[in-house]
């Protein structure tokens, strides 16, 4: 972007309250073209669910430049672990209520909510048990001290590839060519579910109509190189390089969707 643009971007991470401190901050900055936000799953679809009072609203306070790429997860688990794909594991949980573990990277974290959703539709009892960050949880489920993970594929992975741990289901409609013998969890039956964390830049509110339109245009042909879609595509993911209103209504149907399943389950942000 920096290069089509013809000047720098700078990246700023607003660390605080998960993506709240960030992403409040770039609801209110000046609408002037110059300020945009890396928006998620996590932090556009999800928080509307998990915050009563959330200091933002998604689709009201910001305009989608586009959607660059999407990543399912994969929910991978101990290799000692007595079952070896999803279906097995609803069994197993539902013959052992209470048994199993399942870590996060914190409560209201994506890994949280989709795992809490899978278990909530398939009816089953399993522990959460709440990390700060994905770092330690992957400590702990490599030294045996709890039982199942759901995390981003490129990030899972390496643990597959070298047996240290055992991938059970992916998380998107389609089955993730990094993990092409597994299931996604729609088509074991488990459960009707499917997540995949999108990721993208979004502008403020009230950004002049030619401003967006220069943007966009710039974000889809990076978005679209081939060198960049390679790079994504490499890293498991899937590339989207979808704007405007495309991009907008990806949006708005996960906010939806995922606001709704968060309240039904009854997860809320600490």
């Amino acid at each position: 972007m920096a290069a089509r643009l013809g000047q720098p971007v700078v990246v700023e991470n607003r660390t605080g309250s998960g993506t709240l401190v960030g992403t409040e901050a770039a609801a209110k900055a000046p609408a002037d073209g110059y300020t945009l936000l890396t928006g998620s799953v996590s932090n556009l679809a999800i928080n509307p669910g998990l915050y009563a009072n959330l200091p933002y609203d998604p689709l009201r306070d910001f305009e989608p430049i586009g959607l660059a790429v999407a990543y399912s997860y994969t929910l991978i688990g101990r290799k000692d672990l007595p079952f070896n794909t999803l279906p097995e594991l609803i069994a197993y949980a539902k013959a052992n209520p209470g048994k199993l573990n399942y870590a996060s990277a914190g409560i209201g974290s994506g890994q949280h909510v989709l795992a809490a959703a899978l278990w909530h539709l398939a009816g089953v009892q399993i522990t959460h048990v709440p990390y700060r960050g994905a770092q330690p949880a992957y400590t702990d489920l490599l030294g045996g001290r709890v039982d199942v993970f759901f995390d981003l594929s490129p990030t899972a992975r390496p643990h597959v590839d070298t047996g240290a741990l055992k991938a059970l289901a992916v998380s998107g409609a389609q089955r993730n060519p990094m993990h092409p013998s597994v299931a996604t969890i729609r088509e074991s039956g488990a459960a009707p579910l499917e997540l995949e964390s999108w990721f993208g830049l979004f502008a403020p509110a009230k950004t002049p109509a030619a401003d967006l339109a220069r943007l966009r245009t710039e974000f889809t042909a990076v978005a679209n190189a081939p060198d960049v879609r390679e790079r994504f595509e490499k890293a498991g993911g899937t590339p989207m390089a979808l704007v405007g209103k495309d991009a907008d209504a990806v949006v708005r149907r996960d906010v939806e969707r995922w606001t709704k399943l968060v309240r039904d389950i009854g997860i809320k942000a600490e």
